[in-house]
């Protein structure tokens, strides 16, 4: 649990400082921290189902290409 948190809290501080260095703004930047990890959430949740759905089959096999 010490190693999630600390991840959040590096997270955050990425989020904000990389918002705050284009921006300029302090305001921007924490909206942008807090929202950003939302949004991965989310996103999160829906590539799991996705994953859970095709079970990333196929991954392991070699890509072949026919040209006619």
């Amino acid at each position: 649990m010490n190693k999630t948190l600390t991840f959040a809290v590096v997270h955050f501080c990425v989020a904000f400082t990389v918002t705050w260095l284009l921006t300029g703004s302090f305001v921007l930047g924490g909206l942008i921290a807090m929202i950003e990890p939302a949004v991965n959430t989310v996103a999160y949740f829906f590539h799991e189902k996705a994953w859970a759905r095709f079970g990333g089959q196929d991954l392991e096999k070699p890509v072949t290409l026919t040209i006619k």
